[in-house]
């Protein structure tokens, strides 16, 4: 794993890495008896469940991955606030529950607490889906907004242990939303209109709280 300095002050590190490299870095984060929160952060596209998949099958039962996605309001109620059409900006969140979730999973980890998952197939949230077992040393939490400043969802920070943010050129992180777009269901044009209309928007409002991240990571595998 290869840094960079970067020029402005107080901006984190910049580092090349491998997955290989990131899992390294999770598992010293893991301390018997302890519990630790890593965030891994980024623009909608960054591989953010990649990496998260690979601390998973890497650090088995010593980590327990936690999703922000899991709070996505319900399309029914979406529909009801009229923001079905943007689903995935911060305010289509439950963003207090996911912060409060993290408070409960630093404050409870004697005891099993359980998580939401969000259903691509579905476009859905299902509750209580993710078990997290007492006792797991290191919780993995992925999703866009992790370090947003603003309204509920400044406490998600001040859980977190140590934050990532995936860095990933546009044009790749463009071309790998609408091939996952188009791998749920939608027509290729209607997938590139809402990378374009929706995903890339809130791409801009996460790239604006990377300097509140550890690491800057650009993924060289």
């Amino acid at each position: 794993m290869t840094t960079q300095a970067h020029t402005q002050t107080g901006s984190p590190p910049l580092v090349r890495a491998s997955l290989n490299d990131l899992v390294a870095r999770a598992a010293a984060m893991v301390v018997p008896g302890e519990r630790r929160i890593l965030g891994v952060t980024g623009a909608p596209g960054a591989g953010k469940s990649t990496l998260c998949d690979a601390l998973f099958r890497a650090l088995g039962s010593d980590v327990a991955v936690v999703g922000m996605d899991g709070f996505h309001l319900a399309n029914q109620e979406l529909g009801r606030l009229g923001r079905r059409g943007r689903k995935g900006a911060p305010d289509t969140f439950d963003s207090g529950g996911y912060a409060a979730l993290l408070a409960r999973l630093r404050l409870e980890p004697g005891e099993t607490v359980y998580a939401p998952v969000f259903n691509r197939e579905l476009e859905e949230s299902i509750g209580s889906a993710v078990p997290v077992p007492a006792g797991t040393p290191l919780i993995v939490t992925e999703g866009n907004y992790l370090l947003l400043g603003t309204g509920s969802w400044a406490p998600v920070r001040t859980h977190l242990d140590e934050a990532w943010f995936l860095d990933l050129p546009d044009e790749v992180r463009q071309q790998r939303l609408v091939s996952r777009h188009v791998a749920f269901g939608r027509p290729h044009d209607d997938a590139q209109a809402w990378v374009k209309q929706v995903d890339e928007p809130n791409a801009l409002t996460i790239q604006a709280t990377r300097d509140r991240a550890d690491l800057i990571v650009h993924l060289i595998d």
